[in-house]
């Protein structure tokens, strides 16, 4: 995870002053815990969950609020306020400072998506299938979200059909019983020792 860190310290900035570091992966794919522990590595680098931008009426077309909200004012090198999203109140919270820091992590599903890809300094996708993510976040959440997972999960798979982020992603992220392992992603220029193969559509 150090290892790590030190590589997403060296990167250019890439909004503003900041490296905007993407976690994107299936809901219940352990993104909020990985993101949790890489930002304690980057020496407690802030956290922005994609959960507090979304909402019930927008699983997805949060787009412009996250542009207004936090990209243009980390591209100034202001600090950005957000209103997080109350999930059970539903409604929108009071503003919450997110300083434009060295490193800053996106966490959530779709935060490799098209629009924000120009402003990421680099892209970490979650590599668990979605059925088994799907699987640990309804375990996680209970009976009580039941509907609310049923509809998540079709407009997940509408979103990910129309906007992919694993074939951006810079580097894929798995979870072992020891820890991390983090494994070069479809997103990443190959090095001396790597092949890339091409073929028709790629």
């Amino acid at each position: 995870m150090h290892d790590l860190a030190a590589r997403l310290r060296g990167l250019p900035p890439s909004v503003g002053p900041v490296r905007l570091i993407g976690v994107d992966g299936h809901a219940g794919s352990g993104k909020s815990t990985f993101a949790a522990r890489l930002a304690a590595a980057l020496g407690g680098a802030p956290v922005l969950h994609l959960d507090d931008i979304a909402s019930h009426e927008q699983l997805f077309a949060w787009t412009d609020r996250l542009m207004a909200q936090v990209i243009e004012p980390l591209a100034r090198g202001e600090t950005a306020r957000y209103a997080p999203y109350d999930w059970r109140a539903r409604v929108f919270g009071a503003p919450r400072p997110l300083p434009p820091a060295p490193v800053v992590l996106l966490e959530g599903v779709g935060a490799g998506r098209r629009a924000l890809r120009p402003h990421l300094a680099g892209l970490l996708w979650m590599e668990l299938p979605a059925a088994e993510s799907w699987r640990r976040g309804r375990s996680r959440d209970g009976a009580e979200q039941r509907e609310f997972w049923d509809g998540w999960v079709a407009a997940e798979r509408a979103h990910f059909a129309a906007d992919p982020s694993r074939p951006h992603a810079d580097l894929l992220v798995l979870q072992t019983p020891e820890g991390y392992e983090v494994l070069p992603g479809p997103g990443s220029p190959p090095g001396p020792d790597q092949m890339t193969t091409q073929r028709e559509g790629l």
